[in-house]
């Protein structure tokens, strides 16, 4: 797009008029076009290569720094292993039933497999693990989806790096018309690949209407977690007797004598692990400058800190270390809670997108969906005993019941 019609579009926006004619749509595109303009915060969006307008994601760099520190790196675990290790399984969707869908077990399967193996070098785990890493440090997470067109395995998925990843912010929603672009190489020789809408799955945590893109929960801990560690840091160097707590103070002293026993201290006794002896008409008084407790650590101030960095990942401050407040009654309440608000959330994200980008858009089968099993019920026998009595009152048929466990339907055999 030129500069003449970056201008007249805007132009037109302004006075109520669309700048284009759309001949292109059929009537009832027409009739659904937006009215209202897409992020009207970023003011000047700047244009890359083949026209498209990019808004750049700021470097993640010190984002990544810090979830390299015990704490952020414990909350991150937390939900990206939980997520990564659970039980999946491929279905139909709510109102498609196996007479509806030809080869649906065959097309199940694949998709399955697939998924198993997404590309040559990575598992299910490896591949998502990279994804719910960067979704939760930086709130964009990105999964290039490519087709293959062989039935026993339809797509191939590769991990991309979201801080690389820039959105046409006036993508019209035409399939055919790109709407990322990943950015690579450096200053000066900087390169725009462009991805159609099916071809990359974009993740956003925390989505916005100011900005196209997510807010991870590390970014709202950033501030808290720099404090955080400005304050280990402090207490380490106080520990460790690297910042002196006292002083001497000779009375009555001449320059002299200062100066000699800064020198022997210094050449004789600092370091050594002897006794030093002092004669003096007057003994020296040492004088602390503070309690030498463990407030002067400012560990309640850290264990305040840590609490907020345990909200900002919505996680209770149990999980963290922090468990003078728990008891056996409330551990279980918490952990049910932690699983709630920090993975429940995170899953169901994941989830979505794998339906909606992979299946339906991808490849075209919006018949299928892609569901976490362990999202279904926390307790297994309380799952077993909502089964058994749905299963007894003929709500549930058998078949039914082992697809909600992950099982594959039982076929009747005759003699």
């Amino acid at each position: 797009m030129t500069l003449r019609n970056q201008i007249t579009h805007a132009w037109h926006r302004l006075t109520g008029v669309d700048a284009a004619s759309h001949t292109d749509l059929s009537a009832a595109q027409e009739r659904a076009f937006r009215k209202t303009t897409a992020l009207p915060a970023i003011l000047s969006p700047y244009t890359g290569s083949r026209g498209q307008n990019h808004a750049p994601k700021p470097t993640p760099a010190n984002l990544r720094k810090f979830a390299e520190t015990p704490v952020a790196r414990r909350a991150i675990n937390l939900v990206k292993d939980k997520i990564a290790c659970m039980d999946w399984s491929v279905r139909l969707r709510r109102g498609y039933t196996t007479t509806d869908v030809p080869n649906a077990a065959a097309r199940i399967h694949s998709i399955r497999r697939a998924l198993a193996e997404p590309n040559a070098s990575d598992s299910f785990r490896t591949l998502f693990e990279q994804v719910l890493e960067d979704l939760l440090v930086g709130g964009m997470g990105a999964i290039e989806m490519e087709s293959t067109g062989d039935p026993a395995q339809p797509f191939r998925l590769y991990p991309v790096d979201g801080a690389t990843i820039e959105i046409d912010l006036n993508w019209s929603g035409d399939p055919a018309q790109p709407r990322y672009a990943q950015a690579a190489g450096t200053l000066g020789t900087r390169k725009l690949t462009p991805l159609l809408d099916s071809e990359l799955m974009y993740l956003r945590l925390n989505p916005r209407t100011h900005t196209p893109f997510g807010l991870g929960r590390l970014e709202v801990a950033f501030e808290t977690i720099n404090q955080f560690l400005a304050a280990n840091k402090y207490a380490g160097r106080l520990a460790s007797n690297s910042v002196v707590q006292y002083a001497l103070w000779l009375n009555e002293a001449t320059p002299e004598q200062h100066d000699r026993l800064i020198r022997w201290w210094q050449d004789e006794i600092e370091g050594t692990g002897k006794v030093p002896i002092l004669s003096c008409e007057q003994k020296p008084e040492v004088l602390r400058f503070a309690g030498g407790t463990d407030a002067d650590l400012r560990l309640q101030w850290q264990e305040f800190l840590l609490r907020i960095i345990a909200n900002a990942f919505d996680l209770p401050p149990m999980l963290l270390g922090l468990q003078s407040d728990v008891n056996r009654s409330t551990a279980g309440e918490l952990a049910d809670e932690a699983f709630r608000s920090a993975i429940v959330p995170v899953a169901r994200l994941l989830a979505e997108h794998i339906s909606r980008d992979l299946f339906a858009k991808r490849l075209g089968w919006r018949e299928f969906e892609f569901v976490f099993n362990d999202l279904e019920s926390r307790d297994e026998m309380q799952e077993l005993q909502i089964q058994t009595e749905l299963l007894k009152a003929g709500v549930l048929t058998t078949g039914e019941v082992r697809e909600m466990r992950g099982l594959p339907r039982l076929h009747s055999t005759t003699a």
